[in-house]
C-alpha cells in the first residue's frame, strides 16, 4: 500500500488519538492529596530502588527513569509528602554518543533547578554492535532523583503499598 492510500487512515487515527488524551486527561483534572499519595507510592515501587535481602537496611528513596510524565508526577508526590527541593539530588545516565549537556539542561528545565545543581552525569558506553533506537533530538537519557535522608520516606512509601496490596486479609485466606 502507498502512503496516499493510508495517509486518511492515519490522520483519522491521529485525530482520534489526541481527542481520546485530550478528553480523558480532562476527566482525570487535578489529582486529589491521597490519590497524588498512592500514585506516587506506587510508581516509586515500580521504578524506583528498593530494599533487598542482601542488604534489608538499604532504605534510601532513588528514583530513575526516562519518562518525563513519570518524573514530573513523582516530584509531585513528594511535594505532597512535604519533601523539601533541597534535599534532592539529580543526575542523568545517558548513552555517551549523546549530547549530555543539553540533556542535562533539558532535565534542568523540567525540574526547575539549575543545571549546576546537577550532580555528575553517569554515562553509558555506546556499543555500535547494537541498533538503539532512542537517538537524536529527543533523546535525554534517564533522570535519577536521589532524596536525601529518606529512611523514614521509604517505609512510609513501604507501608502505603503494603496497604494498598491489602497483604493482610489475602494472609487470612
Amino acid at each position: 500500500m502507498t502512503d496516499a492510500q493510508w495517509s486518511a487512515h492515519r490522520a483519522a487515527r491521529d485525530a482520534a488519538r489526541a481527542a481520546t488524551v485530550a478528553a480523558t486527561a480532562a476527566w482525570v483534572r487535578r489529582l486529589r492529596y491521597r490519590e497524588l499519595v498512592l500514585l506516587g507510592a506506587a510508581i516509586y515501587w515500580c521504578e524506583g530502588g528498593k530494599a533487598k535481602p542482601w542488604r534489608p537496611h538499604d532504605c534510601r528513596v532513588k528514583f530513575i527513569n526516562s519518562d518525563p510524565l513519570l518524573v514530573t508526577l513523582f516530584l509531585r508526590f513528594l511535594d505532597a509528602l512535604g519533601v523539601p527541593r533541597a534535599a534532592l539530588r539529580f543526575r542523568v545516565s545517558i548513552h555517551e554518543s549523546a549530547d549530555v549537556p543539553e540533556a542535562v539542561r533539558w532535565w534542568a528545565e523540567l525540574v526547575g533547578v539549575p543545571p549546576e545543581q546537577f550532580q555528575r552525569t553517569s554515562l553509558k558506553r555506546h556499543r555500535p554492535v547494537t541498533t538503539r533506537q532512542n537517538v537524536g533530538q529527543d533523546y535525554h537519557g534517564c533522570l535519577t532523583v536521589d532524596v536525601l535522608r529518606s529512611s523514614r520516606l521509604y517505609w512510609k512509601i513501604e507501608g502505603i503499598m503494603k496497604g494498598m496490596a491489602d497483604e493482610d486479609r489475602r494472609r487470612e485466606r
